[in-house]
């Protein structure tokens, strides 16, 4: 004969809905990643977190001679940081339907590891509104002695275009050029880009001799995956 308790553990079994099921799947991989459970809104403050606005050249900078140039250029940088890439992933799932796995898929393909990237926005003023194929972008620690940290220079990745979860959390102005740009995490020599103290960070961006940047508090995610990165020996 069955036991009693073993037959209503059974029946349980038996009568638990795939649904519930499903729910408690679900449940638990909200609580692994807590980001998949964030709000429409939650998701686009995290993304706004890291955005900055900054300009190339001086506000009173004019053509004099070479009228095919630009005035100055208008700068907008967003730094993907792990958070900012999880709450653009959550968005794209709350668009398109997508599911927890399809959603955590999305951040797999954006993270890179022992780098980071920034979204770097430029719009040039009046002028051709080409800009110069030559400029560059140094991603350092801000220090007070200014040359003291050269800093290491970014990567143009024009696919990352595609990649949706490095699209950030805002809507896309056409004003602007859009280019993803991948620092690595070292210096030329092997250390953290970000040593232990590390208040904050800046990018600096030079175009046809003029110069901007944006800074940030440094993100204490980035500031760990710099350790971690120099201490697995990664380049």
């Amino acid at each position: 004969m069955i036991p009693a308790l073993l037959i209503v553990a059974l029946s349980g079994l038996l009568l638990a809905s795939p649904a519930t099921s499903s729910h408690r799947l679900q449940q638990s991989t909200e609580d692994e990643a807590p980001f998949l459970s964030w709000t429409r809104d939650q998701a686009i403050e995290i993304g706004k977190g890291t955005r900055e606005d900054g300009r190339v050249g001086g506000w009173f900078d004019a053509r004099v001679v070479h009228t095919e140039h630009s005035y100055n250029y208008k700068l907008r940088a967003t730094w993907l940081t792990s958070d900012v890439i999880r709450a653009t992933a959550r968005l794209q799932q709350l668009d398109l339907g997508l599911t927890n796995n399809e959603t955590m898929a999305l951040v797999e393909e954006a993270e890179v590891h022992g780098s980071t990237i920034i979204m770097v926005e430029i719009d040039p003023r009046e002028g051709s509104g080409v800009i110069p194929r030559e400029w560059i972008a140094l991603l350092r620690p801000t220090t007070e002695a200014e040359q003291a940290a050269v800093g290491v220079r970014g990567v143009s990745r024009p696919e990352f275009r595609r990649v949706k979860a490095l699209a950030g959390t805002n809507r896309r102005d056409y004003a602007y050029d859009l280019f993803w740009l991948v620092f690595p995490l070292l210096d030329e020599e092997g250390e953290p880009l970000f040593p232990e103290g590390t208040k904050e960070a800046e990018l600096v961006v030079r175009i046809g001799g003029k110069e901007g940047r944006v800074r940030w508090k440094l993100p204490r995610s980035i500031r760990e995956r710099s350790s971690v990165t120099a201490m697995s020996g990664s380049h």
